[in-house]
């Protein structure tokens, strides 16, 4: 019988009521890529997290290279040689590539780190997996998809020979990308085993060999790559046919509903300020945004919704100054707005669905008499009608949105803001984190919007988003536009390059100076 790598068998873990994994079983074969796949909420995150001790196990068994192990740790996981790279990186931004890397298992040569080994053994991981680091620049200082080649070179140097890959793709460029498959390929062809999550179905048909597929906290199976298809595997995750590629609607433009002109504002880290940034969205058009995570995307649409200081330039809404005015005298002035982050800006989390669909609206008739006394019924019919139009589940509008899926949270948001009469949207990572079905639903909503005369203003890190849904796009690169083109000129390719432009100005400043372009 053959050995796997990782075998977990009838496992379950709860948290309180939810049963995030039920009785799910999951193998791994020595030397595969195996993508696991699903629906956001059905459970493949925490399967992986109970597989590198993040979580306890409730019930079934998990064996390593065989080995059934009782109690599971981080530690544990990495001294059986299960490593994980997360969506968020686990690295320290002021100190080195190299202090990150061995950063917990220093090499010491007496009581001082020995750099010297430090050095050589990370360059042999270089070297054998053709993984490009510069190892005396500061985190803060390198590209995403450098610093993921880091966090893949720590794993490796702890020891593991099972990789888990939590959605790696979600914040790199399409030639970030390529190179990543390039050195998981690597890893494979020498032996490592690989388990990769993601929600992008082209992604998981081009590197894996098998694919296992879970739906509300059960395994619903798991097949070769060749004897299934994007198609196959999306109606497995969702229960029925989902069509992503929704057809776009010729947009039928009318005048500026935003003006951005020369926008300066600052910026979470140094790469995000907004630096002299201007473009326009016209009625009836969606213009995305594309861009690296990071890049500005945040800051520019803060600043654009009133919460965040604009240094200088000008925002214009329907011709009306609106640089530095409140969020209230903004969105009163025709700006609706769908945050990239639900919980901290969409939702309040302990309120009911029906408070979070009426929050803008509470004050007005029919929902309150003089402003403050609220009208039950009024509130239930608006809420209950919403719920049905947006197939917001479970449809209980007095249930709170805590306990609520993320696609089914996120449809709440949206259900609020494209109801709300408006001139112009800003869509913000409108599918982030949400499941196949989710996402569908609220690509068609957006071209709903945009054929009403409404201008969107759309802001995601997906380019098939982006290039499924925009008129024009707009591309930005370290806080500055280093493009703006018509949908019908853009690619994957061409807006991967413009995304990068920001990393190679740095680069071509760096090789002036004889600094550090030099792997070190």
């Amino acid at each position: 019988m053959e050995q796997y790598a990782v075998e977990m068998r009838e496992i379950v873990k709860t948290f309180g009521p939810v049963h995030a994994v039920s009785g799910a079983s999951f193998n791994l074969i020595p030397g595969e890529i195996h993508s696991l796949i699903g629906e956001n909420g059905a459970g493949k995150s925490t399967m992986m997290k109970l597989l590198y001790g993040i979580y306890s196990v409730d019930g079934g068994t998990v064996a390593i290279n065989g080995k059934i192990l009782r109690s599971l740790t981080p530690r544990i996981a990495i001294e059986n040689g299960v490593g994980m790279v997360h969506q968020e990186f686990m690295l320290v931004d002021e100190l080195t590539v190299l202090e990150n890397i061995i950063l917990g298992f220093e090499p010491k040569r007496g009581p001082l780190i020995d750099f010297v080994k430090a050095k050589a053994n990370i360059q042999e991981y270089v070297g054998k997996y053709h993984m490009d680091i510069q190892i005396n620049k500061r985190i803060n200082q390198i590209s995403v998809g450098e610093a993921q080649r880091v966090e893949i070179i720590k794993i490796l140097s702890r020891g593991a020979n099972t990789i888990i890959l939590d959605e790696p793709t979600g914040v790199l460029t399409p030639q970030e990308a390529r190179k990543l498959f390039e050195i998981l390929l690597n890893l494979k062809a020498a032996g490592k085993s690989i388990i990769f999550i993601s929600h992008k179905l082209n992604e998981v048909m081009e590197i894996s060999d098998r694919v296992t597929v879970m739906r509300q906290s059960k395994v619903i199976d798991t097949v070769q790559k060749k004897e299934t298809s994007p198609r196959e595997l999306s109606k497995m995750m969702v229960g029925r046919e989902v069509f992503l590629n929704i057809k776009r609607k010729e947009a039928n433009t009318g005048d500026s509903v935003l003006t951005v002109e020369n926008l300066w504002t600052s910026g979470e880290k140094e790469l995000s300020k907004i630096r002299g940034v201007s473009f326009d969205v016209k009625a009836g058009e969606i213009v995305g945004v594309a861009g690296v995570d990071g890049n500005g995307q945040s800051e520019l649409v803060e600043a654009i919704a009133g919460i965040r200081e604009v240094e200088r330039g000008k925002i214009s809404l329907a011709g009306l100054d609106i640089t530095g005015r409140s969020p209230r005298f903004i969105r009163d002035a025709g700006l609706t707005h769908i945050p990239e982050d639900r919980n901290t800006r969409g939702l309040n989390r302990a309120a009911s669905v029906a408070d979070n669909l009426i929050v803008n609206k509470a004050r007005r008739s029919p929902f309150s008499k003089f402003g403050f006394v609220m009208n039950a019924g009024a509130v239930a019919s608006y809420s209950e009608e919403l719920i049905r139009k947006f197939d917001i589940r479970p449809p209980r509008p007095d249930m709170l949105t805590t306990f609520f899926s993320g696609g089914n949270a996120q449809k709440v948001v949206v259900a609020r803001e494209v109801t709300e009469s408006t001139r112009l949207l800003i869509a913000a990572q409108p599918t982030r984190g949400i499941d196949i079905g989710a996402i569908e639903a609220i690509r068609v909503i957006l071209q709903e919007v945009k054929s009403l005369g409404v201008g969107v203003l759309l802001v995601s890190v997906e380019l098939e988003e982006i290039l499924s849904l925009s008129d024009r796009i707009v591309v930005l690169s370290e806080g500055t536009i280093s493009g703006i083109l018509p949908v019908e000129e853009a690619s994957e390719e061409n807006l991967g390059l413009l995304m990068l432009a920001g990393s190679r100005r740095q680069t071509d400043m760096a090789a002036a100076r004889g600094g550090p372009g030099v792997k070190a």
